[in-house]
């Protein structure tokens, strides 16, 4: 247990900006479940999806770093979360799945090649004597956009993903759980998306500018072509 409140070096829950943004968010409180409630959703609606902001480059998964850039995917809000956890000493565990996405744009969905997910992140927290897994990834204005409700956390029960959006269309499947970890698994994660994702890091890498929440959403199942070069 005493790791899952340790600070790391991507975990950085000692940082002054995790520390003072997990005060802000908590206003006082002082009941744990409370705490976890009010920093799910600091940081559920304070950092802005953003699946273009996937990157290799490890300092962009540092919850310091995402607070400053205020934008972000599944993996560094989780580790925010788990970071702004340990720093008001509440236990917090970094979890990974893969996940299948129904709901996704026409071109994300190009860029991937895939609508399976991989290593989608969420975070595990210390509360009542058990662990309660937990997802802040989709702010409530995308939530909005995309007709999905946004998924709100009581501070109790487990709040992943939706399995249908808001018209009955299916979201999302869960299709391997890879665990918890006490600290971010730079190599395992990030070597992963390189092998999955080789369009979509080379898209963003050339500057790719639309907006996530801009795209037009898709709420069927079918399957991504490969995108060919020069057709990104």
């Amino acid at each position: 247990m005493n790791r899952a409140l340790q600070a790391t070096l991507f975990i950085d829950a000692d940082h002054p900006r995790v520390v003072a943004f997990a005060r802000t968010a908590i206003a006082g409180a002082s009941e744990p479940r409370v705490q976890a409630q009010r920093l799910y959703l600091a940081v559920r609606d304070g950092i802005r999806y953003d699946p273009y902001a996937m990157s290799l480059d490890p300092d962009t998964y540092v919850a310091s770093r995402l607070l400053a850039a205020g934008r972000g995917f599944c993996v560094p809000k989780a580790i925010l979360l788990c970071a702004a956890a340990r720093a008001c000493a509440i236990p917090a565990r970094l979890g990974y799945a893969d996940v299948r996405n129904h709901l996704n744009t026409d071109k994300l969905r190009r860029l991937m090649g895939s609508d399976k997910f991989i290593y989608h992140g969420y975070t595990a927290l210390y509360l009542n004597g058990r662990w309660v897994k937990v997802t802040p990834t989709f702010n409530i204005e995308l939530c909005e956009r995309f007709g999905v409700a946004p998924l709100d956390f009581d501070g109790e029960h487990e709040t992943l993903l939706h399995a249908y959006d808001g018209h009955g269309h299916r979201h999302m499947e869960y299709l391997r759980d890879h665990g918890l970890y006490d600290d971010f698994p730079r190599d395992e994660v990030l070597g992963a998306f390189a092998r999955a994702y080789p369009w979509l890091l080379e898209a963003i890498e050339h500057g790719h500018r639309t907006r996530f929440e801009d795209e037009r959403p898709l709420a069927d199942g079918t399957p991504a072509p490969r995108p060919e070069k020069g057709n990104r």
